[in-house]
């Protein structure tokens, strides 16, 4: 029984003709469109070298002034003793010193030490981002005077 599907078969009504897919024309019809190779973005020679990409390749465009003016301009405010006769960095590094006084064990999630943490670093994060937006903004002219 193996054996009967190991070997070839003829198959009756091609009378011994053999069809290679190498041989043959692809088929093509006036109701089809030619086939067109569509072209790969990825692989156009463009102002990149040669590489297609979104961004620039410098997108960041990191500036240190941005971090040290960034820094300041949340300090300053986030300084100000606002919350109960206390300010928010107070608050803040105040309660790591509370923390690391039991340091082996972490800070419950009770603690204020992450609302601190969690506002502190906000405030700084938003305004080392728009920072950058206004200061990159300004040299390279983004706004108009």
């Amino acid at each position: 029984m193996a054996a009967t599907f190991a070997t070839p078969s003829t198959v009756i009504g091609l009378a011994g003709s053999s069809v290679s897919p190498i041989n043959s024309k692809p088929f093509s019809s006036s109701f089809l469109k030619p086939t067109l190779s569509a072209k790969n973005p990825l692989r156009l020679a463009g102002a990149s070298g040669g590489r297609f990409t979104c961004f620039e390749r410098n997108w960041l465009r990191r500036d240190l002034n941005v971090v040290g003016f960034g820094l300041i301009g949340w300090l300053a405010p986030s300084s100000i003793p606002a919350i109960n006769g206390k300010s928010l960095t107070g608050l803040f590094f105040e309660s790591i010193g509370t923390e690391l006084a039991h340091f082996p064990t972490p800070p419950a999630l009770t603690s204020q030490f992450w609302l601190w943490l969690i506002t502190w670093h906000l405030g700084l994060f938003l305004c080392l981002t728009f920072g950058q937006i206004g200061f990159k903004g300004r040299t390279e002219d983004y706004f108009e005077k």
